[in-house]
């Protein structure tokens, strides 16, 4: 029972972990895709994804008329899913993955996605690269790395959840919150908020999403940062907030699997 449990936690950590990668690059040449940090490379512009957030969060906005600041508190999962779908064509959730020993995936659970369109988003405390994340690190198979060495701790348990709800307090503007906690809980409160368990594909069933970075913009409403699953660890009000969302590579039928590829080469 133990090295079931072992080895069920080293499949889950192994396509994290920089040596196997490098080894096993070779295996999994058919699901490569090159990347670059510029925007002219990125699959969907940023504008492109603004939009599709601005559409989303408002229309989460709109479920409830509640002041703005505390809005985000009382939207249901369920009112939740139907903004999804209303604002989107379509809508996910977390579901038993369909992959071996892959434990919970994330799937399309209404209507239709089209190539292009912004799936998911992968929520954590966005740290740079010179700031300390050992202790988070520990066992932790959910720390996503940026091409310019940003990290995004989306573990929703022990000490990345202590972390990020602390930095969440921390960043208010007046009576406005500038991050949600929801995705922290069974019910997220932003239905995007599900990227990090988004399984890795195979050979036999190659990605049909990938990662992009996106910076949110200094003209982000207000108002609307209140549904944002990300902070930043640093009170370093000069930067923008790191996200990264996931991306549909082609068109999505309802009861799909997302999957998405843990071995992306960046040059």
């Amino acid at each position: 029972m133990a090295l079931k449990r072992l080895e069920s936690r080293w499949r889950s950590y192994r396509h994290r972990f920089v040596p196997w990668l490098v080894l096993n690059l070779g295996k999994n040449e058919r699901t490569l895709r090159q990347v670059t940090g510029r925007s002219e490379d990125k699959l969907v512009p940023d504008e492109e994804v603004s939009r599709s957030l601005l559409k989303l969060f408002g229309a989460l906005l709109r479920t409830d008329t509640a002041e703005p600041a505390v809005a985000a508190l009382s939207v249901s999962p369920q009112a939740a899913h139907d903004a999804m779908f209303q604002s989107m064509g379509f809508s996910i959730d977390r579901r038993p993955s369909t992959l071996p020993l892959a434990g919970t995936g994330v799937f399309v659970t209404r209507g239709f996605v089209p190539k292009g369109a912004t799936v998911a988003m992968y929520p954590g405390t966005v740290y740079q690269a010179y700031e300390p994340i050992f202790f988070q690190s520990i066992r932790n198979p959910f720390v996503f790395r940026c091409i310019d060495g940003v990290l995004i701790d989306g573990h929703d348990k022990g000490i990345s959840k202590v972390v990020y709800k602390s930095c969440s307090g921390r960043d208010r503007l007046g009576p406005f919150l500038l991050s949600d906690t929801s995705w922290l809980t069974a019910s997220p409160k932003n239905p995007l908020a599900v990227g990090q368990y988004v399984n890795n594909c195979s050979n036999k069933q190659p990605a049909n999403v990938c990662y992009q970075e996106y910076d949110l913009p200094d003209q982000f409403p207000l108002e609307l940062r209140q549904f944002l699953p990300n902070v930043s660890y640093s009170h370093d009000t000069l930067r923008p907030v790191r996200c990264v969302v996931l991306v549909s590579l082609r068109d999505i039928k309802p009861g799909e699997e997302l999957l998405s590829n843990y071995y992306t080469i960046v040059h």
